[in-house]
C-alpha cells in the first residue's frame, strides 16, 4: 500500500528519500511526492501522479534540496489519483504525509471548513495536516500539536510530520499503520518498512501502538499512547538487500518462484530434528499453551487464507482437533462464538494486513485460549501482539502476487500442525513419517521449478483466453483457489475454481471448447473420483490440462495436456503442486503482456480494510 520515507541529516536528504520510494515500489501506488526543508526551514512540495520515475522528471526541472524531507508513495482510497490527491499535504507552515484511514474525516473536515480551511484534495490526509495547524500556536511544539492530533482523530494512520517553524524536527506517529524509525550517526529517518531505508542504516525502533516521537538528528524521544516518554528498543537488522534485485531473473515473481527451495529450507532450519519436531520453535510459551488446545480458529485474507484452508485438512486429520477458517474482514463483522480452548492463529505475509489485525485485536476480548501469528516480518504486529510466532523466513516479497510467501507458509502450518498433533497422539511413526517428508521437501521443490520448460509451452493453449476452471479435491481444492487466485492476479484472466465434485451443481454449465480446464491430480485415495468428475468435463468437450502424478494413470490425448509432476509423498503434495501453477500463470501473463510484478489495482501488503 502507501510508503512513507523520511530523513534528517546534515547533508542533502533528496537521495535518500527518491532511494526509499523506489525500494517501496513493489507495495503498489498511483503517485508519489516530496517535501523539502533546507537552511531557511521554506518547505518545498513536489509531487506527482504515476511512478517515481515521473516525481524524479518533475524534480529534474523544478529542483528542490533539503536536511529535513518527507516522501510518500500514494495507493488511493479517498479521492482519485491525481497530483492534487498525491502526498504530502500542506497547511500554511506544516506538511505532513500519511498512511491508513481517518474514520472520522468528513465531521472533521466540516468543523475545520467552519474554521475557515480551504481544502485543495478529496482526500482525508488534507484534514489531517488542517487539523494540525488548527491546533498548532505559539509556545506548543510540532510533537504536542500532533499529539493533539491524535486524540482527536479515529482510525488508522502513520504520520510524518515538518514545519517551517521548526526546521530541525520530524514528528510522527502510527496508531494501527507500521512505522519504524532508522536510527543514524548525527542523522536519523523515518520509513513504513524498513526495507527503505537499507541504504542508509541497519539499525530501527519499532514504534508501537500509540507512539508518538520526535526525530532530531541526533536523538530520538518517543511518549506512549498514555503520553509518558518510553525507551523503546533499537534492533539491528541484517540481509534481504539482494531481494530489490531482479539479478540474472526478468521479473521479481519469477525471481521469487526459483527462491522457493532456498527459503522452504531456511523454514524448515532448526525446527525439525531427524524424525520429530522442535515444538519449542513455535515459541517460548508453545508448551505451556499447545496442550490446552481443543479447537484452532484461522483468520488469514487472500493468498494466507487459502495457506489456512490447507492446514486445516492436516489439522483434523493429524491432530484430530476441530479447525475453522475465516477470511478475517468477514469474521470481525459478525458475532462471533468462541468455544473454551480456541487458540486463534493469524496468517500475514507482511504482519501487517489490517484486517487480520483487527480481528486479532477483536479476538484478545472474546476468550481466544491465546493466539498465535504464521508471519514473514519478525518486528510485525501482528507478532508482536501475538502469544506465539512462527516465522515463514521466505525474505521479502516484492512480486505482488505471493509465491514463495505462500509456500513457506504451508510449510511453517505444517510444523504447527505436526507439533499439534504430537500432543494429541500422534504416533511417533506418523511424526517421523512427515518429518522424512519434509526433510525432502527443499530437493523435491528444486524438481517442480525444473517443470519451468515444460509449464512455459503449455501455457501457449491460454494465450487468446478469457476465462479458466481450476479444480482439486480435498487437500488439493485450496491450491486450486490458489492456481485461479494467481492467474486473475497476474494475466487479469477471469478464473475460478471448485471442488472437483461441485462440477455437476452448476459450474460444469460454464464448460466448453473454449473453457480450458485445470486439475490438479496427485495419487491420493480421491484421484479415482477426480477421473469420474473429468470424464464430465470432456462429455462436455472440456479442455483439460491435468498436472498428475506419473502413478496417477493420466495421459495426453486430444483435448487432454497432462503436465507429469515427479513423485513425492503424499503430505507435501499442495505445498508442491503449487509450484506448477504459479509457473503457468506467469507464463501465460507474459504472453498477455500484463505487468507481471505490479498488476492493476493491487497492492502487496494491505494496511487499510
Amino acid at each position: 500500500m502507501c510508503g512513507i520515507v523520511g530523513a534528517l541529516a546534515q547533508r542533502n536528504v533528496t537521495g535518500i528519500l527518491l532511494e526509499g520510494l523506489r525500494r517501496l515500489e513493489y507495495r503498489g501506488y498511483d503517485s508519489a511526492g516530496v517535501c523539502l526543508s533546507g537552511s531557511n526551514g521554506q518547505l518545498q512540495l513536489r509531487k506527482s501522479q504515476g511512478k517515481v520515475a515521473d516525481l524524479e522528471a518533475k524534480l529534474s526541472s523544478d529542483s528542490a534540496e533539503g536536511y529535513v524531507g518527507i516522501a510518500h508513495t500514494r495507493w488511493a482510497t479517498h479521492g482519485v489519483p491525481s497530483d492534487e490527491n498525491a502526498h504530502p499535504h500542506q497547511s500554511g507552515h506544516i506538511a505532513l504525509v500519511h498512511n491508513g484511514i481517518i474514520e472520522n474525516h468528513q465531521e472533521l473536515r466540516t468543523e475545520l471548513e467552519g474554521k475557515g480551511y480551504r481544502f485543495e484534495s478529496d482526500t482525508d490526509t488534507e484534514v489531517v495536516v488542517h487539523l494540525i495547524h488548527s491546533l498548532s500556536h505559539k509556545g506548543r511544539s510540532l510533537v504536542d500539536s500532533v499529539t493533539e492530533a491524535t486524540r482527536i482523530l479515529e482510525g488508522a494512520y502513520a504520520l510524518a510530520v515538518v514545519s517551517q517553524d521548526e526546521p530541525d524536527v520530524l514528528a510522527c506517529a502510527r496508531l494501527g499503520s507500521p512505522l519504524v524509525l532508522g536510527v543514524g550517526i548525527e542523522e536519523n529517518f523515518i520509513a513504513s518498512d524498513p526495507m527503505a531505508l537499507s541504504q542508509v542504516t541497519d539499525r530501527f525502533i519499532f514504534l508501537e501502538e500509540g507512539d508518538v516521537a520526535e526525530v532530531r538528528r541526533n536523538g530520538i524521544s518517543v511518549r506512549d499512547h498514555k503520553g509518558e516518554e518510553v525507551s523503546r528498543p533499537v534492533h539491528k537488522l541484517t540481509g534481504g538487500h539482494e531481494a530489490t534485485d531482479k539479478g540474472r531473473y526478468r521479473h521479481f515473481m519469477q525471481k521469487e518462484i526459483f527462491e522457493q527451495p532456498k527459503v522452504v529450507a531456511a523454514t524448515l532450519a532448526g525446527r525439525i530434528a531427524e524424525r520429530s519436531v522442535l515444538t519449542q520453535a513455535l515459541g517460548a510459551r508453545a508448551q505451556e499453551i499447545l496442550p490446552k488446545v481443543e479447537q484452532v480458529q484461522i483468520v488469514a485474507c487472500g493468498t494466507s487464507y487459502h495457506a489456512g484452508m490447507v492446514a486445516r485438512y492436516w489439522l483434523e486429520d493429524w491432530a484430530g482437533i476441530p479447525c475453522s477458517v475465516e477470511v478475517a474482514s468477514e469474521l470481525r463483522y459478525r458475532k462471533k462464538v468462541v468455544r473454551p480452548g480456541t487458540l486463534f492463529v493469524s496468517i500475514s505475509q507482511s504482519g501487517e494486513t489490517a484486517d487480520t489485525l483487527a480481528a486479532l485485536r477483536q479476538g484478545k476480548d472474546l476468550g481466544y485460549l491465546a493466539s498465535m501469528t504464521i508471519c514473514n516480518v519478525p518486528n510485525s504486529s501482528l507478532v508482536r501482539e501475538s502469544e506465539l510466532s512462527l516465522m515463514t523466513e521466505a525474505g521479502p516479497e516484492i512480486g505482488v502476487a505471493s509465491t514463495k510467501a505462500f509456500t513457506t507458509q504451508l510449510v511453517a502450518l505444517q510444523l504447527f500442525c505436526i507439533a499439534l498433533a504430537k500432543i494429541n497422539g500422534l504416533s511417533a511413526e506418523r511424526e517421523a513419517e512427515l518429518v522424512s517428508a519434509l526433510h525432502q521437501l527443499p530437493q523435491l521443490m528444486e524438481m517442480f521449478t525444473g517443470l519451468d520448460s515444460v509449464v512455459k509451452h503449455t501455457s501457449e493453449a491460454f494465450a487468446e483466453k478469457n476465462h479458466a476452471l481450476f479444480l482439486g479435491r480435498g487437500v488439493e481444492f485450496p491450491i486450486a483457489l490458489e492456481g485461479a487466485l494467481k492467474l486473475k492476479e497476474i494475466s487479469y484472466i477471469h478464473a475460478e475454481a471448485y471442488p472437483a465434485g461441485e462440477l455437476k451443481h452448476g459450474p460444469l454449465a460454464l464448460v466448453d471448447s473454449d473453457m480450458p480446464v485445470i486439475v490438479v491430480a496427485p495419487n491420493d485415495e480421491l484421484l479415482e473420483k477426480l477421473k469420474s468428475n473429468l470424464q464430465e468435463v470432456r462429455a462436455r468437450g472440456g479442455q483439460l490440462f491435468v498436472f498428475a502424478s506419473p502413478r496417477a494413470g493420466f495421459a495426453s490425448e486430444e483435448g487432454v495436456t497432462v503436465v507429469e509432476v515427479p513423485d513425492s509423498p503424499e503430505s507435501l503434495a499442495p505445498i508442491l503442486y503449487t509450484v506448477p501453477l504459479q509457473l503457468l500463470s506467469y507464463h501465460v501473463a507474459l504472453l498477455k503482456g500484463t505487468d507481471v510484478d505490479q498488476p492493476r489495482n493491487l497492492a502487496k501488503s494491505v494496511t487499510v480494510e
